[in-house]
């Protein structure tokens, strides 16, 4: 386990909600076309990843929910991030989905783990498309993490990050570590809190989407799309100005408190 990028004590077995057998058998048609349709949309964005930030804004905010919307999950959005400028997304963590559905907010570099770039296709494809990776057993290599994204931030980037640093399974949320938000302070950028959840059909909070534990990713993508009727509900929260907190223990429990308590009044059903 990291030492500033702790585990969840969420496991698949304890916290995550599985198909019925009888549903999971209907729904293998639908799964499959599903899983297609997202793989099609990866394959899309490999090939035009080379064009980088050539490619605008609003094409990889529309790519992105197409991806969501691929798997079976309609997007419900609250709220717009600041459109430009430097700018630290900081975001709960629940799910795979969680990616793409931070860069429909605002197309941002991801910061993630080093493991995942010895991911078979994936790892390559996350790194051509300007992921950071971290090296999260190194203590020693958090300032120079840190200093990078200050970088990003200058230059008028946006850098996205999920601060509890493992994911949670939605029925809880993990403490929001301070190491990234000091690069915020050393940049002089605004952060912009997001919080992500997911319901069934109904309303009830899902934990079906999550993606935690040991859980493998094929396991968790087939979980996604024999599902009927997920909602991916997407509070962008007020933004909190650079010199609003001195320091980034505060700055941390602020970002992570306005998460927690998004309210879910209001919500914009985006069109599918």
């Amino acid at each position: 386990m990291s030492v500033w990028l702790p585990g969840a004590p969420c496991t698949p077995r304890a916290c995550v909600e599985a198909a019925h057998d009888v549903a999971l058998l209907a729904a293998v048609p639908r799964a499959a076309a599903r899983l297609t349709g997202v793989a099609l949309l990866v394959l899309a964005g490999a090939l035009l990843s080379p064009l980088g930030p050539r490619i605008p804004a609003g094409a990889v905010r529309a790519w992105s929910r197409a991806i969501v919307r691929a798997a079976g999950v309609r997007v419900r959005t609250r709220g717009a991030a600041a459109p430009d400028g430097g700018l630290l997304l900081v975001a709960n963590h629940i799910s795979w989905l969680d990616v793409p559905l931070l860069a429909a907010v605002r197309p941002a570099r991801m910061l993630a783990k080093a493991e995942i770039r010895r991911w078979p296709v994936a790892g390559a494809l996350a790194a051509r498309g300007g992921v950071l990776f971290i090296e999260r057993d190194r203590l020693r290599a958090l300032p120079g993490t840190v200093g990078r994204i200050a970088g990003e931030l200058r230059a008028g980037r946006a850098v996205a990050v999920f601060p509890e640093g493992s994911t949670w399974c939605g029925r809880d949320q993990g403490r929001f570590r301070r190491a990234v938000f000091q690069a915020a302070l050393d940049a002089g950028a605004p952060v912009q809190p997001v919080r992500i959840r997911y319901r069934a059909r109904g309303g009830a909070a899902s934990t079906t989407p999550a993606f935690v534990g040991d859980d493998p990713l094929l396991a968790s993508l087939w979980r996604v799309a024999t599902a009927r009727g997920l909602v991916a509900e997407v509070d962008v929260l007020p933004l909190i100005e650079p010199g609003a907190h001195p320091d980034r223990r505060r700055l941390a429990a602020e970002a992570g408190a306005r998460v927690r308590g998004a309210r879910t009044g209001g919500i914009r059903a985006a069109r599918r």
